[in-house]
Formats: C-alpha cells, sequence, structure tokens
C-alpha cells in the first residue's frame, strides 16, 4: 500500500499576513504546496490529504487542489475550534487552532495506511520525500509503534526576519530520536543561533543541531495515541488561550512512554520557507536556480 501524505494548510499566517499557502512563488505561478505534492509523485505516494479551515475551503481547492486531478488522489480534513474529543468544550474566547497536533488528529477518518506530515508552507526538496516514502512503505509496528523523522541542520532552516519556532531534537546511537523541546522564539545569531524563552532568558545553540521542521512519518496507531493525549492535553492546558497541541510534544511522549520509537532521517537537501511576507523573494530566488538546474520542470501541472 502506497503511503499518504498529509499537508498542514490551515495556518492562520498571522506572521506573513495573508494565505501564504496560495503565494506563487515558481516560474509558472507554483505554490510551494506545488513542489511538495510533486515531490512526494514522484517519491512514490499514493493520496494526499489537506488538512485546511472550512473559510478557506473554496479557495484552496481552486487554487490548489484541482491542479492534481489524475496524478494524485485528493482528500481534505477540516481542522476546526471544535473538533474536539466528546465531553470538551472551547474555553470562552479561544480562537487560536489547537495546533498542529491537532491538525493531525482531525485527519483521523480518511486515513487508513502510514503517512507523512508536513507543512503546507514549508519547501522540504526532493530527497526527505524518496527517505520517507521508502520507509513508511516497510512501517509496521510491533511491541512498539514504528515511526520516523526528516530533520535539518538548524542554521539551514531560520529566516533573516524575525523568529521561528522549532523542535530540537537529540539522537541517540542508533538513529532514533530520544528527546524534541520545542523552541517558539528561534533566531539568527550569526552563524548560530539562541532561543528567546518565555522567561526573558536566552538558550543559545551552535547552529548545527538537528530540528523538527514537522517532515514525520506515522502510521495509523498514531491516532488511537494522540487521541487520548489530547484529551489529557485539554484537562490541563485547555483553558489557555494561547496553548497548542504540538506534533514533537506527542513524539517526545510515545518515546518517553516507551510505546513508540522514531527514526531520524537527515535530508540532504536545502530547506526554505516563508514565516514572514519578508522570506518571499528568497523563496522565489532559490526556486528559480533548482528549476535551472533542472531539479524540477519550468511547470509542475
Amino acid at each position: 500500500m502506497k503511503p499518504t501524505l498529509l499537508v498542514l494548510a490551515a495556518g492562520m499566517g498571522s506572521r506573513y499576513g495573508g494565505l501564504k499557502q496560495l503565494d506563487q512563488v515558481g516560474p509558472s505561478g507554483e505554490t510551494i504546496i506545488d513542489y511538495s505534492i510533486f515531490d512526494a509523485i514522484r517519491a512514490g505516494f499514493g493520496k494526499v490529504v489537506f488538512v485546511i479551515r472550512r473559510d478557506i475551503e473554496t479557495a484552496l481547492k481552486a487554487a490548489v487542489g484541482s491542479r492534481y486531478a489524475g496524478k494524485i488522489e485528493v482528500d481534505y480534513a477540516f481542522q476546526q475550534l471544535d473538533a474536539l474529543p466528546e465531553g470538551s468544550e472551547i474555553p470562552a474566547g479561544r480562537e487560536k487552532p489547537w495546533g498542529t497536533g491537532h491538525a493531525v488528529l482531525v485527519a483521523k477518518d480518511v486515513i487508513n495506511e502510514p503517512f507523512a506530515v508536513i507543512n503546507g508552507d514549508d519547501f522540504y526538496g526532493r530527497a526527505g520525500f524518496q527517505l520517507l516514502a521508502d520507509y513508511l512503505s516497510k512501517a509496521a509496528d510491533g511491541t512498539k509503534a514504528d515511526y520516523c523523522m526528516c530533520g535539518f541542520v538548524m542554521r539551514n532552516t531560520l529566516s533573516d526576519n524575525g523568529t521561528v519556532s522549532r523542535g530540537i531534537c537529540e539522537i541517540d546511537t542508533d538513529g532514533n530520536l530520544t528527546e524534541v523541546v520545542e523552541h517558539t522564539k528561534l533566531e539568527r545569531n550569526g552563524n548560530a543561533a539562541r532561543s528567546l524563552m518565555d522567561d526573558g532568558s536566552v538558550v543559545d545553540f551552535t547552529g548545527d543541531e538537528i530540528v523538527s521542521m514537522n517532515m514525520w512519518g506515522f502510521t495509523p496507531s498514531l491516532f488511537d495515541n494522540m487521541t487520548e493525549m489530547f484529551s489529557e492535553f485539554l484537562k490541563t492546558q485547555g483553558n489557555e488561550m494561547k496553548s497548542e497541541f504540538f506534533i514533537p510534544l506527542v513524539a517526545d511522549t510515545l518515546i518517553k512512554q516507551n510505546k513508540a520509537t522514531v527514526n531520524v532521517m537527515k535530508s540532504t537537501d536545502e530547506w526554505f520557507g516563508i514565516t514572514y511576507r519578508e522570506d518571499k523573494p528568497q523563496v522565489v530566488a532559490s526556486i528559480k536556480a533548482l528549476v535551472e538546474q533542472g531539479e524540477y520542470p519550468a511547470k509542475l501541472f
């Protein structure tokens, strides 16, 4: 069975100032999502599922989803604030989505095979999709769930225009993830990096650290584990207006509970993305260079 690609495309784009998922960055009007789907198809994925909000459904289907007709099966899942476990309620005043973990969870009814998860506004490159497709085509849960992820070198994932959120990974000698810690305000510091903590302190990094860019590989067993964890999250943090249920938190918890292993594969490709509007010119230039080098055709679909 071919794996499925789950694309997280429900983000508000608050720092960017608009629906960056629909921004044209390729020479023939391609979006970043188009490049991810192109890479996924040639890597061997059989279906793509977009996690979106109801209010962008029409725009996203018209601008993006319709392009893939006849090339790969397409489905949709919807991340809404009220998509909660039975008995849970939205706290008064809550407007912010519940985070990437919740975005994955809402797709549980449309995915029955091993699947990869990516952000809709990140350009990952061809290598990562091939690594995930090859791993997931053989993934089989035993006494522990068998998951994987593609990591990137921290300094290659930072923006010159503001802070970014990254999950910093610790890896054992077998190549498995032992811990992932989310830092939500990472910024470039010369060739290194630093994290601005909520308490005003600063944590310094060399820039060589491996970080999660939400390029994960899972089996369907994740959904049962995640449902239980999300319910507990809502009990303990659900009344906080800006708390988020992150994928790295899920992976980290399952590893510590001895319920899963996560094999870390390092992509050899350069990552780039649009966090801020000022990031776009560099992304356009980078894609143009890849097209000129023959990595991608001038028109994808």
